[in-house]
């Protein structure tokens, strides 16, 4: 064999081995990708998950469909498992789950089935803080209220932020609160506090142009604090980290404030092929400075704060480096008595 054939031949070899990664951005072509959600539909994490959905596939080549497939149940548990453990590995299928999902592994809560760090995080559109909230016809008008007298506030149960808040705000601070859990969402929560059932809630309040503004401008709901160190100055309200009395109640809430910085996170499976996870994260980066996505969020009251997957993935290593002993204090006081 002369010595330009073997060149012909092994430029040939190079141009079949390297066929497969020049077809990789044609992957999703003809494809379907199903974006599974924790919650039921209607609520903020279907909202969002369907607004980014109907934006993000004009970022991926090939112009794949996309449909949103709700998985409540265990306080977005059952659809976390789902992702890392039965949904295929191939790019097809991502999901959207609450941001408490990597505390309740660090914790070790029951029926948790998954390794956060194993995850391939995907972003996160929006930074939304923790409020108590309470109603018009509480009598409740201060924190320091909360102290002194009763307040019975709803929760859906589970692992999320708006059953594990009010746990640890009784348990750790000594609040007065009743825990009623069981309902399906906060939206039945807030129809309950309407029908005089609970007074109160913890949930997130999201930007200053948000819906749940209107709670407080229709004079409906009151906001008593939220739940990270620093006020929101627009909020009127201030932080519950004021009135913390010792360093144990610090250490506490900062790090069950850690993961409101982890928003409302996407995913996908792990395992699933480097070069995929990229068009993903490229895609979703794309969809959040794509015009009419922000024109869309901002008529549904949307505050669009993105975060890309690889700041996800180091706010995850973060939290699981959380040294043990505070860990082991949030999951004593975060447990139901």
């Amino acid at each position: 064999m002369t010595r330009l054939a073997a060149t012909i031949l092994m430029a040939l070899g190079l141009l079949a081995s390297a066929r497969p990664a020049q077809s990789q951005p044609d992957f999703y072509r003809g494809k379907q990708i199903r974006l599974v959600v924790g919650t039921a539909t209607g609520q903020d994490y279907d909202l969002w998950a369907r607004l980014i959905g109907r934006h993000l596939t004009r970022h991926i080549a090939g112009t794949p469909t996309l449909i949103v497939e709700n998985m409540p149940g265990a306080g977005h548990i059952l659809a976390t498992n789902y992702l890392y453990n039965v949904a295929p590995k191939d790019g097809t299928v991502i999901g959207m789950v609450s941001r408490n999902m990597t505390d309740a592994a660090v914790m070790g809560l029951p029926n948790v089935r998954f390794e956060p760090s194993r995850f391939n995080w995907i972003g996160s559109p929006e930074l939304s803080n923790r409020v108590m909230w309470v109603g018009a016809a509480s009598g409740i008008t201060q924190v320091a209220d909360l102290f002194e007298r009763e307040l019975i506030v709803g929760a859906p149960g589970g692992a999320q932020g708006v059953t594990a808040a009010p746990i640890l705000l009784k348990n750790l601070l000594g609040m007065k609160l009743k825990i009623v859990q069981g309902y399906q969402s906060p939206g039945d929560i807030v129809l309950a506090i309407a029908r005089g059932e609970v007074s109160g809630l913890v949930n997130s309040i999201g930007g200053a142009e948000s819906a749940r503004r209107q709670w407080i401008a229709s004079g409906q709901m009151r906001a008593l604090f939220n739940m990270e160190p620093e006020p929101l100055p627009w909020l009127g309200a201030p932080t519950i980290f004021a009135f913390l009395k010792t360093e144990e109640q610090r250490q506490v809430l900062a790090f069950f404030a850690n993961n409101v910085l982890l928003g409302r996170p996407l995913m996908a499976p792990p395992g699933v092929p480097a070069d995929r996870v990229a068009i993903l994260r490229r895609a979703f980066d794309a969809t959040m400075a794509d015009a009419a996505f922000l024109k869309e969020a901002a008529s549904m009251g949307f505050e669009v704060a993105p975060k890309t997957g690889e700041a996800i993935t180091a706010l995850v290593a973060e939290a699981i480096a959380t040294p043990k002993d505070i860990v082991k204090k949030a999951e004593r006081f975060a447990t139901p008595e």
